[in-house]
């Protein structure tokens, strides 16, 4: 019995040792203190986003070069999409924006098409937090055959025809995430006319049988992306091109304006006003031989999706 005795208070103090560890050692865990891991927290380098609309639209067009005057009912559909890329010094800001449309015409009671891509990439090197060493390319053209009707329905526009091409270096200001004012002293932009019968005539400022024409000029391009709040978003850029080697006081304007606000969740009201200066583009005035600017305006309301 006393060997036994002796056993049993033996493995009751171990018991108690045991235990006594364990606790220790749970108490110690507790006590650490948990670390995330980095890729947890890691700042997103991929900005990325969009929209499409499908509307039932007001439209009026004047002096539009890709064809049609007077419209009044329009079915347009906008696809505008994003994808900024910002990591150390480096940036990358890519845009793509589709806009097609079924139009008919309150003078002629004719119908058409009117589209338009606009593909912009670039690429930027900080020099500071807000100034960037940038490169730019951009391409903007139109899918579909467009016609001018004065009397008769004429060709006006086809696929790159025009398209415009242009390659830029300059600097890049970038005050905040809302807004890039891109200024370039030395640019080429490539006029573009695939288009045997306008390329024939010297349409967009191309000798007349070419099918394109080389530009060498100063290049300025500021572009706005907002969300004003949570159901209202605008969309803003302006584009300026002097030629050096052909009247650079006239001055080639490209700007577009998207306002899209939200009314339920995939109801919208649209705004969207295009305007267009090119002194080549000598398809207006009386004899049709005057550049003049164009202006597009769409009012509307349909479906909006966000992405």
């Amino acid at each position: 019995m006393k060997i036994i005795s002796i056993i049993v208070c033996t493995l009751i103090t171990l018991i108690t040792v045991a235990q006594d560890q364990s606790v220790k050692a749970l108490q110690a865990e507790s006590g650490k203190t948990i670390k995330k891991d980095p890729a947890d927290t890691s700042k997103k380098n991929w900005r990325k986003g969009g929209i499409y609309s499908l509307n039932v639209s007001q439209a009026s067009l004047t002096n539009w070069a890709a064809g049609g005057d007077e419209f009044s009912l329009a079915v347009n559909s906008l696809l505008s999409m994003y994808a900024f890329y910002q990591k150390d010094k480096h940036s990358w800001d890519n845009t793509f924006d589709f806009n097609l449309g079924y139009v008919k015409s309150t003078s002629i009671g004719g119908r058409k098409n009117d589209d338009r891509f606009d593909l912009l990439s670039k690429y930027g090197y900080a020099l500071t937090s807000k100034l960037n060493l940038a490169g730019l390319v951009n391409l903007r053209s139109q899918f579909f055959k467009g016609y001018s009707f004065d009397n008769v329905k004429t060709l006006s526009s086809n696929f790159m025809a025009p398209g415009y091409l242009l390659v830029s270096a300059g600097l890049d200001y970038k005050p905040n995430k809302a807004l890039s004012i891109y200024v370039s002293p030395l640019t080429a932009r490539w006029v573009i006319v695939r288009d045997t019968a306008l390329s024939n005539k010297g349409a967009y400022g191309v000798t007349p049988g070419k099918k394109s024409n080389l530009e060498i000029g100063a290049f300025a391009s500021i572009n706005y992306l907002k969300e004003i709040s949570k159901n209202i978003t605008y969309k803003a850029r302006l584009d300026l091109f002097s030629n050096y080697r052909r009247n650079p006081q006239n001055v080639d304007l490209f700007m577009s304006n998207i306002l899209n606000v939200k009314l339920s969740k995939v109801l919208s009201a649209t705004w969207g006003v295009d305007l267009i200066y090119d002194d080549d583009v000598k398809l207006f005035g009386p004899n049709k031989t005057s550049p003049a600017l164009q202006v597009k305006s769409l009012v509307g309301i349909g479906l909006l999706i966000k992405f």
